[in-house]
């Protein structure tokens, strides 16, 4: 009987996970491109002892960029003071 086979042919091939994971980044690439279009206009920057022009998009870039390199560098502080020296590991019983 044919009704319990696996069936052969070009259903068998369809990957539907690799698919979406094509859609979902053709999706994440449409929104990258459209938030850059979008945030393209120049704005002015007031520091307190000068100004600069920068476009609206580094202005919220930049400090995303910072966070994230402000975390990683904490993360990496916290893991060396919690991290027990060799010379002060328990004795062995």
């Amino acid at each position: 009987m044919r009704l319990f086979r696996r069936p052969s042919g070009p259903l068998e091939d369809w990957q539907p996970r690799l698919y979406a994971i094509v859609i979902a980044l053709g999706l994440v690439v449409a929104w990258v491109i459209a938030f850059v279009a979008k945030n393209n206009d120049r704005t002015q920057l007031d520091f307190v002892l000068f100004s600069a022009h920068t476009s609206l998009l580094w202005l919220m870039l930049l400090p995303l960029i910072i966070g994230f390199l402000g975390g990683l560098l904490v993360s990496q502080l916290y893991r060396r003071r919690s991290a027990r020296p060799r010379d002060q590991a328990a004795p062995d019983r």
